[in-house]
């Protein structure tokens, strides 16, 4: 039992001793499932924002000042209460509340991004919906399976870094040694793809 989340049975209690107090706590706290999804939606940005940042500062201090890549950086957005994004080599990772109960993560290539590779494309927008559960509860789902804000935050910045990787350039030499590699694998029924 987590005992640092009892704020409710304190609100119980406030409205046993004075019942005329009720009417005022169920206006101000919204009792209806819509409510219960907007503040969810913000507790959800506000935890994905987070780990977001613990990644990125981790992330960065692995790259010895910009040395060895490029660092990625996370900006406030001005849409939504709690939206943000990563931005790194001209790619924008954009994490917003796009409608009551979406979270959407969306690319955006910046114009100027000379840098990358002009082959690779930029991945569809993926969304995150809230869905009422048992109790008043809400769920985050993803491809019809609930998840939690880690998974989520995991899985977008790992693309994210992957995609958002400086492509290095190839000599002739090396490119053909590449393809020798890869049509011994695809003899042993094994793929780089």
């Amino acid at each position: 039992m987590n005992i640092s989340n009892h704020g409710w049975i304190h609100e119980i209690a406030r409205v046993e001793g004075s019942p005329e107090a009720e009417a005022l706590y169920n206006m101000t706290h919204g009792s209806g499932p819509q409510q219960a999804i907007e503040e969810s939606t913000v507790d959800f940005l506000t935890d994905l924002r987070a780990d977001f940042q613990e990644y990125v500062r981790v992330f960065n201090s692995l790259s010895e000042a910009g040395k060895k890549f490029s660092e990625i950086k996370i900006f406030n957005l001005t849409q939504g209460a709690a939206d943000f994004m990563l931005y790194r080599n001209g790619i924008k990772l954009i994490i917003a509340n796009t409608t009551h109960g979406v979270v959407q993560f969306s690319y955006d290539r910046h114009a100027s991004a000379g840098s990358m590779n002009i082959e690779q494309s930029i991945p569809q927008a993926d969304e995150i919906l809230a869905q009422l559960g048992a109790f008043g509860a809400v769920n985050w789902v993803y491809r019809s399976e609930k998840v939690e804000s880690e998974q989520v935050s995991k899985h977008f910045f790992s693309e994210f870094t992957r995609m958002t990787r400086e492509q290095k350039k190839v000599r002739p030499n090396q490119k053909v040694l590449l393809e020798q590699i890869k049509a011994l694998l695809q003899e042993q029924g094994l793929s780089l793809e």
